[in-house]
């Protein structure tokens, strides 16, 4: 099947395939007929799965006929973070690249003048962060009774944000009749009950998460000691003929720290976590991608919804704390039909080898192991410790071989006197 078949036009067709996209992915297939039919969809499906496109795509020839108002935008796209926003924008710029629509992005950290001159040309889609969206709603800079199609994208990510009020409250002011698409990565009961606040009659689709890494992919696991974590990275990043890498670590704090060695060492890298402005987010961002800085340090959240084709190397200076999260990580190398490597560096500890168990469970193989970097084995509990020492014939005697003097120190307790003066030992 390709993306003709599922009822696009020639002219989206056309600008899927020059991008390189020929056959859709399993949630793509799925959804573009149902959102093209106009059906409210429930749907289940994490991001790697092509699920951006699944709506972008379907919404920009619904969207081909018709003229945008001031300040009342046709379609509106709510996404949980600036970084996913933003990406779900450079997605719709590239498939609409044949269509004559409009769009604005109204996220935080960029300038209200801005985002309220692209609202007063009218725009026919609208994607927006909940927060930053109510700020232009409040200021009566956007009006929302035109809005033909809702997405909600990331729902279970926008309940553990707190942000299910706010869209409660931005769903409210929308139309009765109009299409909703509702995305997840999981349906659990909680998201069914929420997403039925939201949509009429949908059709539940639901694409299971990759459980096995792709065949492009080469991955290796390197045990190596926590003092000697970035020493090996380092190591790492010097031998591999590197194009660029995205690095990943657990903690914002461990970023920070990882970014001050290597530049401490003359590696080009730049951070992206969430305590960075988004200005600085953005131009992260772009030294990333443009290859000023080939090395992208970042945190699962903060890379989430990122889509970048071409990425040669992916490096878990930490093991992901979640298996899944593994499966997605590497993910982003080795992806249409490019290949790629994976390096995972491990600490040879309990919590790393459950870690690194789960994985290997989650893939149903193990991580090979590259050479040189074998796991040491962990050393047996000392079984005397705390324990009364019991004792040693040989330790009451000197280097001679002659038995130490004792002192009497009262009781029925002897020490041993050593330090006692030769005159007094004597006696």
């Amino acid at each position: 099947m390709n993306f003709a078949d599922l009822g696009l036009s020639d002219e989206l067709t056309a600008a899927v395939t020059a991008l390189g996209y020929e056959t859709p992915t399993p949630i793509q297939e799925q959804s573009i007929p149902l959102v093209l039919m106009g059906r409210d969809i429930l749907g289940s499906a994490q991001t790697g799965t092509g699920k951006t496109a699944s709506f972008t795509l379907p919404m920009i020839d619904i969207l081909a006929n018709g003229r945008a108002k001031a300040r009342m935008p046709r379609s509106l796209i709510l996404a949980p973070t600036r970084e996913l926003a933003a990406q779900v924008a450079d997605n719709f710029n590239q498939f609409a690249t044949n269509h004559n629509l409009s769009m604005a992005l109204l996220i935080g950290g960029v300038s209200f003048a801005d985002q309220e001159a692209a609202l007063d040309k009218g725009v026919d889609v609208l994607i927006a962060t909940p927060g930053r969206l109510l700020d232009h709603f409040e200021r009566g800079k956007v009006l929302l009774q035109d809005v033909k199609i809702l997405v909600i994208d990331e729902a279970d990510r926008m309940l553990d944000m707190g942000f299910i009020p706010d869209i409660e409250r931005i769903v409210g002011t929308l139309p009765v009749m109009r299409q909703t698409l509702f995305f997840s990565a999981t349906l659990s009961d909680e998201i069914k009950g929420i997403g039925s606040k939201f949509v009429i009659n949908p059709k539940v689709i639901s694409v299971a998460p990759p459980a096995a890494t792709a065949s492009t992919i080469e991955a290796k696991l390197l045990w190596t000691p926590p003092r000697k974590k970035r020493e090996t990275l380092r190591h790492l990043l010097r031998s591999e003929e590197i194009q660029n890498a995205v690095i990943f670590c657990n903690r914002k704090r461990d970023i920070s720290t990882l970014l001050s060695s290597l530049k401490r060492h003359e590696f080009k890298a730049v951070a992206l976590h969430g305590d960075m402005t988004q200005s600085a987010r953005l131009a992260a961002l772009d030294e990333f991608k443009e290859g000023v800085s080939p090395l992208l340090i970042a945190s699962d959240v903060a890379a989430r919804g990122l889509d970048i084709p071409s990425v040669s190397h992916v490096f878990n200076f930490d093991v992901p704390s979640n298996a899944e999260d593994y499966v997605h990580r590497i993910g982003r190398t080795g992806r249409a039909g490019r290949s790629g490597k994976a390096f995972t560096l491990a600490m040879p500890n309990d919590d790393d080898r459950k870690l690194v168990a789960a994985v290997e469970t989650l893939t149903g193989a193990p991580i090979d192991v590259l050479e040189g970097h074998e796991p040491h084995a962990t050393p047996a509990p000392d079984k005397t410790k705390g324990k009364a020492k019991k004792p040693n014939k040989s330790e009451n005697r000197n280097e001679h071989g002659e038995l130490r003097p004792v002192a009497w120190v009262g009781g029925n307790s002897f020490k041993d006197c050593d330090h006692i003066p030769a005159f007094l030992r004597s006696a």
